[in-house]
């Protein structure tokens, strides 16, 4: 009797602690360059990196900067907004796989969107990837700076919808890949941003889909390209209008492909 007692006594506590952990993750949470991961991240007491924060930010949750800083490598596992605009928030990303990796599967998280605003990320010509779309209903990207990769400033390989506005990406192999081999289409938007300096600007391979608008892609070894050697099966680069294909080794002209 008094070790069944001792069982439930323990039961409840585990229930108790669970039940704190998940009621100590906040809506929105906070980073400075200043702070310290051990704290809660509130504005008060902030965390020192993107990585600390994410665990004690609430799904459908924000991460904010106070202030500039360098706030480390982050993979996100659920619906997220990591806002930065008013200050700056920097990833160095130096010799790591991605700056930025976002990988949402879990089925509790109906919405699977990430906001990603004002950020710079750097790989510092060793990381690989800036920002990596392995599995997300949708993501987007404002205002947001990658640059130095040896990989694809951005890569979408799994089916999901990605929006860029107002960004630029600079010095990577692929300025932007999107190529997806399980099913569903990688859909990349790109709105008033800029590729430039990278081997290829704009790559589509196999159900991939890249839409430009108001754009720059310049100054790139090709601007645009399908692969393999060709046209992509089922995806395609389409341009609506007002971008700015010039200045690359080999242009390249969009393919304007239906989706099928």
């Amino acid at each position: 009797m008094k070790r069944s007692y001792v069982r439930c006594l323990w039961a409840a506590i585990f229930v108790f602690c669970i039940s704190m952990v998940a009621s100590a993750q906040a809506t929105r949470t906070w980073v400075s360059g200043v702070g310290d991961d051990v704290n809660p991240c509130s504005r008060t007491a902030p965390c020192k990196t993107f990585a600390g924060a994410i665990s004690k930010t609430a799904k459908n949750g924000e991460i904010n900067c106070l202030d500039p800083g360098g706030f480390g490598a982050v993979t996100i596992t659920k619906s997220l907004t990591i806002d930065c605009a008013s200050t700056e928030g920097g990833i160095s990303a130096a010799g790591a796989a991605a700056g930025i990796t976002i990988s949402i599967t879990d089925p509790a998280d109906t919405r699977k969107l990430v906001r990603l605003r004002g950020l710079d990320i750097n790989g510092f010509a060793t990381g690989v990837d800036g920002i990596r779309v392995l599995a997300a209903t949708g993501v987007s990207i404002d205002n947001v700076t990658i640059e130095g990769f040896t990989g694809d400033g951005l890569e979408v390989t799994g089916a999901s919808n990605v929006v860029v506005r107002d960004s630029t990406i600079r010095s990577a192999t692929n300025g932007i890949r999107t190529e997806v081999t399980s099913g569903g289409f990688g859909t990349i938007m790109m709105f008033n941003s800029n590729i430039t300096h990278c081997t290829t600007g704009v790559l589509s391979g196999n159900n991939g889909v890249v839409g430009l608008l108001s754009s720059f892609i310049i100054f790139n070894g090709t601007g645009l390209s399908t692969k393999p050697g060709g046209v992509a099966t089922n995806g395609g680069i389409f341009s609506y209008g007002n971008n700015v294909i010039d200045g690359n080794g080999t242009n390249g002209t969009p393919t304007g492909i239906p989706l099928k």
